[in-house]
């Protein structure tokens, strides 16, 4: 067999061997963040749930998930250690992470100044113009705003008695 008949296997074998690599440093280092908790530290499930460590055993945690409620969970579902800050940032409100001074309101009616001297001039005009009509005007049907002869507003901009058999349904 030659060198180059063998190239393909040996990347391929050497792809997954860093593959593997990386993800055994990572079980490594999950590993050892749940081994180095300690009583009174907040954690975050990998359900999302947040919770005060109260006992560390072998294979399970003690956790407090509220006060005087205590709920026993396999050290596997342990998906983080969070530092105190960032713990009681999330579970308490706390704002220890202080923004650029930007507040964010609740609704966007604070977003725009309301100006009495506004008119209606400024209001956006949304009726379809009628050299803007594309398709309507092709076909030889009215716009929607047009009147028919008989002074009545023409319906769906079709006219009356159209031979495809269209009623003017929606």
């Amino acid at each position: 067999m030659s060198l180059v008949t063998l190239l393909p296997f040996i990347v391929l074998i050497g792809a997954m061997f860093l593959m593997t690599r990386s993800a055994k440093k990572k079980q490594q280092a999950a590993a050892q963040m749940r081994n180095d908790m300690q009583p009174g530290t907040g954690v975050r499930t990998i359900g999302g749930m947040y919770a005060t460590v109260k006992e560390v055993h072998d294979d399970t945690v003690l956790l407090e998930v509220a006060p005087g409620v205590h709920a026993v969970y396999a050290k596997n579902a342990i998906g983080a250690v969070l530092d105190d800050d960032e713990y009681n940032r999330i579970v308490h409100g706390d704002d220890a992470l202080t923004a650029d001074g930007t507040v964010v309101p609740d609704d966007a009616s604070s977003l725009i100044e309301a100006d009495a001297t506004a008119t209606d001039d400024s209001k956006v005009d949304l009726v379809k113009e009628p050299e803007a009509a594309g398709a309507d005007a092709e076909d030889g049907a009215e716009p929607k705003d047009a009147q028919s002869k008989d002074g009545a507003e023409a319906k769906d901009g079709a006219k009356d008695g159209k031979a495809d058999g269209e009623t003017g349904a929606k």
